[in-house]
């Protein structure tokens, strides 16, 4: 969705949750263009820190900017990439995501990513996809995470 965004001159934010802490693809990608805003702000798998207060404390950071961007009318669209896990976490409470989504311009896209959306968010939403995980050669094979594959 972003590169189609792209593709037609839209200004587009993306805010990572969990990424950050890793050189991705999609980095190196929407560097190239000056129209994409791309903040990885993540510090890694939150389920690997075992710090559930540094956890927070970066969910909020990330939060803040996925604010002021849906606060910004110069954005089309704005990814907010796997918000649904910090949720899930209970990193940043689902209603406060709500009601932000409520003050958003009527012209901006925002999409959140990432498995197990709250219901509540899900009935919020316009549009939901669920990608199912059906295999994985990590679970499998114990297989890594893959240069332009996860990351």
């Amino acid at each position: 969705m972003v590169v189609r965004a792209i593709g037609h001159g839209m200004k587009v934010g993306v805010v990572q949750f969990v990424k950050g802490a890793m050189t991705t693809g999609e980095a190196a990608v929407f560097a190239q263009f000056d129209n994409v805003e791309f903040k990885p702000m993540g510090e890694g798998f939150t389920w690997d820190t075992q710090d559930r207060a540094r956890d927070i404390e970066v969910t909020r950071i990330a939060w803040q900017e996925v604010k002021r961007m849906i606060a910004d009318p110069a954005y089309d669209m704005i990814v907010v990439d796997e918000l649904n896990i910090v949720l899930r976490y209970g990193y940043l409470p689902v209603d406060e995501v709500l009601d932000t989504l409520r003050t958003k311009n009527a012209h901006a896209h925002v999409i959140i990513t990432g498995r197990n959306a709250p219901q509540s968010l899900i009935d919020a939403a316009d549009l939901v996809t669920e990608m199912t995980l059906v295999k994985h050669p990590f679970r499998e094979q114990g297989v890594k995470a893959q240069a332009g594959i996860e990351f």
